[in-house]
């Protein structure tokens, strides 16, 4: 089965939500999906995308990391 790509959903709840606003990744998926942790890497790499296309940020604490290296629970939010 193809992984699932995000980016068009990432940046439509990103636009929703507005300016400075952040989204956690599990927001994209539902019920026990959110549990799924294959479901939650494709997630994670098309915002991996987004972020190389410097269209969005990974934050922790309300800081931007480095999508590659980040590890742990992340926010996104669209770039600033």
């Amino acid at each position: 089965m193809p992984a699932t790509d995000y980016r068009t959903r990432i940046l439509k709840l990103l636009q929703a939500r507005g300016p400075n606003k952040t989204i956690c990744p599990s927001e994209l998926l539902s019920g026990d999906d959110k549990q799924n942790p294959a479901l939650m890497e494709e997630v994670r790499s098309s915002a991996r995308t987004l972020a190389s296309q410097n269209l969005i940020e990974f934050t922790q604490r309300g800081k931007v990391v480095d999508p590659k290296t980040a590890r742990g629970p992340i926010r996104l939010r669209l770039k600033r």
